[in-house]
């Protein structure tokens, strides 16, 4: 019985990668559906807190992350941070078809004996460009009810609301949501769902194909020098962790471009680039990216805490016995 890769360690084999083929379907995707709701419900605030500093002005609303937080709490209560929760939570469907995707091509290459690493790349680009399909529509909805701060006499500036959208206190989610549907359709059709679709794919599907590839790439060298003992589960969540680190720094400014293009209406990429050198400077590369690391951080070591130990729980009876936690 063969098993690819395999690495040897105190003379006995183990599975090193668990592959798409070794692992129950039935079991993977109702685990992975609920640990990716579970991660995205406990992280959600730095992702609202990511968009709202990429998209302020210099610092016109917030000074930084933790200032973002404190703001937002006092104004707009726990609520405030989970604004658009529900809208974005439907990433977790969009997360099959990214998971199916990321695993289906992998195994593919796999059979062409392609390097894990540039499997790893390759499949990690196929599925965002996959999974950023789905879920556009549903980021520029969340991303504008993320911004819409709580406005009053006292603090208009926390505000952030381009469509015009009726915020009164009291309104319910649902009608908030359904005016900004109806703004959208009817300032630019069902386009305007799609606002930001290529500036999304420029800066998701680089960072997920480097993500993927970083995380290959750390999680081999780290297999090299670690003890024997050590876990093997752990050694993923650290690769995860410091390929997501990596990942972000390269990509932030895609990111906010995205972020901008998709909330504050602007018509290109190459004008958004544009407006942020000039209103920023070199402060653009670094624009949200402390809430994004810390949220990249959190988010990697959780998804591949979730995934690893989802693919050992799905994993086929015969292969059991070499999976090493």
């Amino acid at each position: 019985m063969e098993f690819l890769p395999v690495d040897v360690r105190e003379g006995k084999d183990f599975i090193k990668t668990i592959e798409w083929d070794m692992m129950d379907k039935k079991k993977f995707f109702p685990l992975s559906m609920l640990s990716s709701f579970s991660i995205r419900c406990a992280l959600y605030p730095l992702t609202l807190i990511k968009t709202r500093l990429q998209i302020q002005k210099h610092s016109d609303m917030y000074s930084g992350m933790f200032d973002a937080y404190g703001k937002i709490y006092k104004y707009e209560g726990v609520s405030g941070l989970y604004k658009g929760f529900w809208i974005s939570s439907v990433q977790i469907v969009s997360g099959v078809f990214y998971i199916s995707t990321y695993e289906g091509v992998r195994h593919l290459l796999k059979k062409q004996n392609v390097d894990s690493r540039l499997r790893a790349l390759v499949a990690g680009g196929a599925a965002s460009l996959v999974g950023q399909t789905i879920i556009v529509p549903f980021d520029v909805l969340s991303q504008h009810l993320m911004m819409m701060g709580i406005a009053s006499t006292e603090r208009d500036k926390l505000a952030f609301n381009p469509l015009g959208i009726n915020t009164t206190q009291g309104r319910s989610k649902l009608a908030v949501t359904l005016e900004i549907t109806r703004r959208i359709l009817k300032i630019d059709g069902v386009v305007g769902f799609y606002r930001g679709y290529w500036a999304s794919l420029a800066a998701y599907v680089p960072n997920s194909a480097l993500w993927w590839g970083f995380y290959h790439l750390y999680q081999d060298e780290m297999y090299r020098v670690v003890p024997g003992w050590v876990s093997h589960l752990l050694i993923q969540c650290v690769a995860g962790t410091l390929g997501g680190f990596t990942t972000t720094i390269i990509t932030n400014p895609l990111d906010v471009v995205r972020a901008r293009l998709q909330v504050q209406r602007l018509e290109s990429m190459s004008n958004t680039f544009r407006d942020l050198w000039h209103e920023e400077g070199l402060k653009m590369f670094t624009k949200g990216l402390s809430a994004r690391l810390v949220q990249s951080a959190t988010f990697s070591f959780s998804i591949i805490l979730g995934y690893e130990t989802i693919k050992r729980v799905s994993v086929n009876d015969e292969y059991r016995q070499y999976v090493r936690w």
